[in-house]
């Protein structure tokens, strides 16, 4: 696997994919820069090297040329996360992108405009691929958050760079830890999938049981489950199509000698509202009128001693509706856990957009081993799938 470590950039411009699809606030000031931050260690290799930086991104999903779009609303940003004044060209191929890379000098860094104001990147055309290669002589991939999608600019443009590609410092980093719980896990190793829905990790659970020791099941779904055994779960989410999967999923399990640990009680509310009265139940009998939000304090109790004995962690999904204050605590406890565990020496993954948000709120973030940075990429990967961005650079 080559990374921007076995690359010299002197007097090289690298061309990098990046993901600076941040959100803006009405003014187009960037309301969260994590994504930007997360790709300075690649782009200051580069320069610290004596090469100079074109970075491409899209922005949003614009139909054509949108100004609202543009990614000149980040360069000031951009410029000051990384201490050097960015350049801009507001097109991203063709003649005038062409002279502003050709004129980098070292040291320098050239941003182009939005990928997406051009529908040949998404359609993964060849031609605007080869158009975008000429603005540099190594190819970059540090774009994890679209390393699933075969755009023009992750993964047709590889083919025109030979042995001149490499992953950047994030996705690297991505790559590894990922394999690190898939591949290279020090047992025990415990999964946690919580969120809404069974259907949407169904692929995971099946690709991930023959890896795992424990794999506790929380938030909505758990409901489905609670259900297909024979619970009542009062006005609680549930998908009722899905609870023939459900015990298919625990019986699979059980024969491959995974402990299932759902939650015991939970936290039930008498309306989805912060504001709503609640009480503490057992998840098999919550009330009629009554849906369970939140995880329980016997099922915080119960989750907090299987992550501590564990060596290997992977977080996917919270326990609760965390983004309601009184709903929050499970997700809480749970970051508390896992933040203890790895203080312990265990390795932590936590990835999924909500996870991640969980544990940005929360201020969890410097207590786990890794916060994955592309939910719909590291769910891929952990379903068993070659992400066609990862494979463009390998192959």
């Amino acid at each position: 696997m080559l990374t921007i470590n076995d690359f010299n950039f002197e007097n090289k411009r690298a061309i990098i994919r990046v993901d600076f699809n941040v959100p803006l606030d009405g003014d187009f000031n960037v309301t969260d820069t994590t994504r930007i931050e997360a790709a300075k260690p690649t782009i200051l290799k580069v320069l610290e090297d004596g090469g100079s930086c074109v970075l491409m991104s899209h922005l949003g999903r614009p139909k054509g040329v949108s100004p609202e779009f543009s990614l000149n609303h980040i360069v000031d940003t951009v410029s000051e996360l990384i201490g050097v004044q960015v350049k801009f060209v507001s097109n991203c191929i063709g003649e005038e992108a062409e002279i502003a890379a050709n004129s980098l000098e070292p040291g320098e860094i050239l941003l182009l405009e939005n990928l997406r104001f051009h529908d040949e990147e998404k359609n993964g055309d060849v031609t605007f691929a080869e158009k975008l290669s000429k603005l540099g002589d190594i190819y970059v991939n540090d774009a994890f958050g679209t390393a699933h999608r075969a755009h023009a600019s992750t993964t047709l443009i590889a083919q025109f760079f030979n042995d001149k590609k490499c992953f950047g410092a994030l996705l690297a980093k991505e790559i590894e830890s990922i394999e690190k719980v898939l591949k290279d896990s020090e047992k025990p190793v415990t999964a946690i999938l919580g969120g809404a829905k069974v259907s949407s990790k169904i692929t995971v659970i099946e690709n991930i049981l023959d890896k795992v020791d424990h794999l506790i099941i929380g938030g909505g779904m758990s409901f489905t489950f609670i259900k297909a055994l024979g619970g009542k779960i009062g006005n609680s989410i549930c998908e009722d199509d899905k609870q023939e999967l459900a015990l298919s999923i625990l019986k699979e399990a059980k024969e491959k000698g995974v402990e299932i640990h759902l939650p015991v009680d939970v936290v039930a509310a008498d309306a989805f509202s912060n504001d709503a009265n609640t009480q503490f139940v057992d998840i098999y009998s919550i009330p009629d009128g009554w849906e369970g939000i939140d995880a329980g304090t016997k099922a915080r109790a119960a989750f907090h001693e299987v992550v501590l004995k564990s060596k290997t962690i992977l977080w996917n999904g919270p326990l609760g509706v965390f983004e309601l204050e009184n709903f929050a605590k499970g997700t809480i406890a749970l970051g508390d856990s896992i933040a203890e565990s790895t203080k312990n020496g265990c390795f932590s993954l936590v990835g999924g957009g909500d996870s991640v948000a969980a544990v940005k709120q929360f201020g969890f973030a410097d207590k786990v081993s890794y916060v994955s940075t592309g939910g719909g990429a590291m769910l891929e990967m952990l379903e068993g799938k070659t992400l066609p961005g990862i494979e463009a650079i390998l192959s």
